[in-house]
């Protein structure tokens, strides 16, 4: 297991099958950048919602520069996960993109002028 990666359950026991699901989704969001200092994913069971909104997943990626965080509900602890996962990812390569286009925004570099093309 990495320890970049550090899971735990709220008002639920988090088996070891579960545990290993939330590593193994959670191992895709460091392919992105190796920059990500830490993920603290967390998965809550409240049973007084409604059944489709039983399971809370929550995370927060630590990167340098502002953190990433977000959060996944359904019926089903796994499903949370995984559109836990799904969103990060997205916000990820988001995060990627944007950093890229205003690094080569042509904006942001020098005229002509300095280059010898007056």
């Amino acid at each position: 297991m990495n320890d970049k990666i550090h899971v735990r359950g709220i008002h639920v026991t988090l088996t070891p099958a579960l545990t290993q699901a939330m590593h193994e989704k959670a191992e895709r969001l460091l392919r992105h950048n190796s920059h990500i200092v830490r993920i603290r994913m967390d998965l809550e069971f409240s049973d007084v919602k409604t059944p489709e909104q039983r399971f809370t997943a929550k995370a927060q990626v630590e990167i340098d520069g502002p953190d990433l965080v977000a959060s996944a509900t359904s019926e089903d602890g796994y499903k949370s996960v995984d559109l836990l996962v799904d969103k990060l990812d997205k916000l990820l390569r988001e995060r990627h993109a944007k950093r890229v286009h205003t690094r080569n925004d042509d904006r942001r570099q020098a005229p002509d002028v300095l280059h010898g093309k007056a």
